[in-house]
């Protein structure tokens, strides 16, 4: 729901609650109690349990359409928004453009981030998937909850 774009719900959710830097924005106060809790899903908290969500799924990188560079856990543990906050906060949109010059620690940031990344290749004919990693051979279903 979050993340295929070209579907309907996609489509309504943007509508009503806005997009921010290729993502869903997050519910605030002032949004539905549904809302909030499908944003702490995703984010993996939800009633005080922690990050359960991002302990049993991880997110394959295909062809890159469905996924948030910056936002979805790719690698590390960590989105690399908060791992690397300061390039984050200078990005233009999803791209490796940058709306100042960077200074010499920041390029290192940019060494270190490439460097996490290097494992991943992006694949034209294959979508992304969420992986439950619970059982990863036949993924998610009820009974194997």
């Amino acid at each position: 729901m979050f993340v295929d774009k070209d579907e309907l719900w996609y489509r309504v959710l943007k509508a009503r609650y806005g997009e921010e830097r290729g993502r869903m924005k997050e519910g605030g106060r002032h949004d539905s109690l549904w809302w909030r809790t499908m944003c702490n899903i995703r984010g993996g908290t939800v009633m005080g349990v922690g990050c359960w969500f991002e302990n049993i799924t991880r997110r394959e990188v295909g062809d890159d359409r469905n996924t948030c560079f910056w936002t979805d856990n790719l690698v590390g543990g960590v989105p690399l928004g908060i791992k690397f906050r300061r390039l984050f906060d200078l990005a233009v949109h999803r791209d490796w453009v940058w709306r100042i010059r960077l200074l010499a620690w920041e390029e290192d940031s940019v060494q270190e981030c490439t460097l996490l990344l290097h494992n991943i290749v992006l694949q034209e004919n294959i979508q992304d998937i969420w992986k439950w990693l619970l059982d990863p051979v036949q993924g998610y279903s009820v009974r194997g909850t």
